[in-house]
């Protein structure tokens, strides 16, 4: 039941994930997706025997955009944690505490809800501006950026450092929304929902022009570089402000807990008089050096935490309930509802999440009922207005039994919370689901996205992820929006994506719980398709990481003889389907078969370093010590629990040099 439930919230975060990042659809609030995150972690962490390196937990969405040029960031742009109470403000606090086991600052700041961006200046001129995208690479919206009037092309003063990146976000202000929103509506065109989305869109605008009349803002906050003015976070932000960047005046340094708590409540009541969008507070250790010292885990800063402020409450009435089918089968309800304002955004629909809570609300159509935005953004219903109920009102809301895209007959396996529809080869939206994947920057980067992916499905010209490598230049022309250029670059794209590393390609395949590390794993044990699919259970456990829910998934996969034969066809356009010689000459197993910990801070590499290095090298990292640990790599302010720990069981504790002699 536990080991269900567990794999329950990972598919269902994945699937949020994808529509958050992927489609700009999202279905459910940050505080329920922050919320069910942090039950996953909670459980995660309490029973390591269902660890999962592909676990939503270790991931970061994105927001790419095939139509712009993608750019590697030089430092990564990580989220968050997110936090809703004063309770973890402490325990981040304390934790805080105890691991620099030194004094430090607390730079306080608000959350501005718009879309952050990067922006890279060379001698004092600005040279390019990356949207987030998924952290690790973005996309080059510079031309749209220096629309922005808040946004200096060249630097005042010469103070500043010969290269440097400065963060921050775009944002919409609610005038500048209103403006447009009511222009939308006398055109009778679809409204935005918030400002958040309408500086995203506009952001990624083919045209400047278009940009540059929405009269976009930017706030920044946070400075990157070799040579910095200062060594704190708060300097550094003042300095920039005298180079012309618009720095929040709003930015405070806290000595103590109470500090943090009064500027939280102050803000909670006046951030709804300023003239943008806030969703909460964001808290940063200011020396830089403990910020090293921090490091980072998998996908957020251990040296900083946002909390979101509470959700507001609105009534409205129920019209309909729709159901949707998500790329793995998932099907999720949605309530129509009678249009209110919410948070100063109109709301029309909300999530229903799944039977269970549809069943606890006892929902009927027509009901009053009470809607919220958790961290401000998407709506869901969290309760009805039952004295309010008349003998008028409609039909109980049930859940459907058949799936409204192919009429099979829903399945709900034991301990999850979704019905899925098992028919994986013949719906719709999981056929296309298993190409969009397919075309993915992590997994092919096929120049195309899910409008085309539909269009090509539709015209029937692609029913799997091999059908791509059959179109030619004609099938495209014979498609609306389609000229001669976009098909040839397709075309360049499709041949392209046949240089894609072997682990990128078993990515692609979308074989269930074989995500991206998973598929590295797999790569550098088997080092080709035929390898992996005539390996046994026995083989594929052998594998570090890989347990018997994925073994199992991969021989399911590769018994499917529609799947052997989609291979097949793939092997024979060209895709690679074995580690390449120089790949294999990167590795080494100097490492193999250990279980290291990396505890405190070090001078020579960061942590992440040395958690590539044991990677690299065949080795496994943990973050806690147990029987199973072979070392721990210590540095200066070794936590004294690991230490006390690591000598009850007896395990060997090197320092750096010790490690990088290891490597020699």
């Amino acid at each position: 039941m536990l080991k269900a439930k567990i794999k329950a919230l990972r598919d269902e975060l994945e699937q949020h994930n994808y529509n958050y990042y992927v489609l700009s659809a999202p279905t459910i609030s940050d505080f329920e997706f922050d919320k069910m995150m942090k039950e996953l972690q909670e459980l995660e962490e309490a029973h390591p025997e269902f660890a999962d390196p592909d676990s939503p937990t270790r991931r970061v969405g994105s927001d790419l955009s095939k139509e712009f040029e993608q750019v590697v960031h030089k430092y990564p742009m990580l989220s968050l944690g997110n936090t809703y109470s004063e309770d973890e403000i402490r325990d981040f606090y304390d934790r805080t505490t105890r691991s620099l086991n030194e004094p430090f600052e607390i730079v306080a700041e608000l959350k501005y809800d718009g879309t952050s961006i990067s922006l890279t200046y060379e001698k004092g001129r600005l040279v390019r501006a990356v949207t987030r995208g998924d952290g690790t690479r973005g996309d080059d919206v510079t031309a749209n950026i220096k629309t922005i009037r808040s946004v200096p092309l060249r630097l005042r003063g010469t103070d500043f450092p010969e290269e440097f990146e400065i963060r921050g976000e775009v944002l919409l202000p609610w005038a500048e929304f209103d403006r447009l929103n009511k222009e939308r509506e006398e055109q009778e065109e679809s409204l935005f929902a918030n400002p958040r989305n309408a500086a995203s869109g506009t952001l990624k605008q083919q045209n400047p022009a278009i940009v540059a009349s929405r009269k976009l803002d930017a706030y920044f906050y946070y400075l990157l570089g070799e040579n910095l003015p200062a060594e704190g976070h708060y300097e550094n932000l003042q300095a920039a402000r005298t180079w012309g960047f618009k720095i929040p005046d709003v930015i405070r340094k806290c000595q103590s807990l109470q500090d943090i708590f009064d500027y939280i409540a102050y803000w909670d009541v006046e951030r709804k008089n300023l003239p943008v969008a806030t969703d909460g507070i964001v808290l940063k250790v200011n020396s830089l050096r403990q910020q090293r010292n921090l490091g980072f885990t998998s996908k957020s800063p251990r040296w900083a935490i946002a909390y979101k402020f509470q959700a507001e409450r609105a009534e409205t009435r129920l019209n309909s309930v729709s159901f949707q089918v998500g790329r793995t089968g998932t099907v999720t309800p949605v309530a129509n509802l009678e249009p209110v304002l919410l948070a100063g955004t109109v709301v029309k629909r909300a999530s229903l999440h799944n039977a269970d809570i549809i069943e606890g609300l006892d929902l009927h159509i027509g009901d009053q009922v009470y809607v919220e935005k958790g961290g401000e953004i998407i709506p869901k219903i969290v309760g009805v207005n039952v004295e309010a109920r008349s003998m008028l009102m409609g039909d109980k809301v049930r859940f459907i039994r058949v799936c409204p895209e192919c009429g099979t007959p829903l399945v709900r396996p034991e301990g999850e919370a979704a019905h899925y529809c098992p028919n994986e080869s013949g719906c719709p939206p999981q056929i296309k689901g298993r190409i969009e994947h397919f075309v993915t920057r992590k997994a092919m980067n096929i120049n195309i996205g899910p409008e085309t992916v539909e269009d090509l499905y539709n015209a029937g010209y692609v029913k799997n992820s091999a059908d791509l490598y059959t179109l030619t230049v004609a099938d495209l022309l014979r498609l609306e929006r389609w000229a001669e250029k976009s098909a040839q670059n397709l075309m360049l794209s499709l041949e392209e994506s046949k240089q894609v590393p072997f682990e990128r390609v078993l990515f692609g395949l979308g074989i269930r719980f074989v995500g991206e590390t998973v598929a590295k794993r797999l790569a550098s044990a088997f080092h080709s398709i035929e390898a992996l699919e005539q390996a046994s259970l026995e083989d594929l456990v052998a594998v570090d990481e890989i347990g018997e829910r994925i073994a199992q998934s991969v021989l399911s996969y590769f018994s499917d003889e529609k799947n052997r034969m989609l291979v097949n066809r793939l092997k024979e356009h060209g895709l690679r389907m074995a580690v390449s010689e120089e790949q294999l000459a990167n590795r080494s197993e100097k490492l193999k078969g250990l279980t290291i910990v990396i505890s405190g801070t070090f001078s020579k590499h960061s942590r992440d370093e040395y958690k590539a290095m044991i990677e690299q090298h065949g080795g496994k990292n943990s973050g806690s010590v147990s029987g199973k640990t072979d070392y721990i790599l210590a540095g200066e302010n070794m936590g004294p629990a690991k230490l006390e720990k690591a000598a009850k069981l007896g395990v060997k504790i090197i320092n750096e040099d010790e490690f990088l002699n290891m490597l020699e």
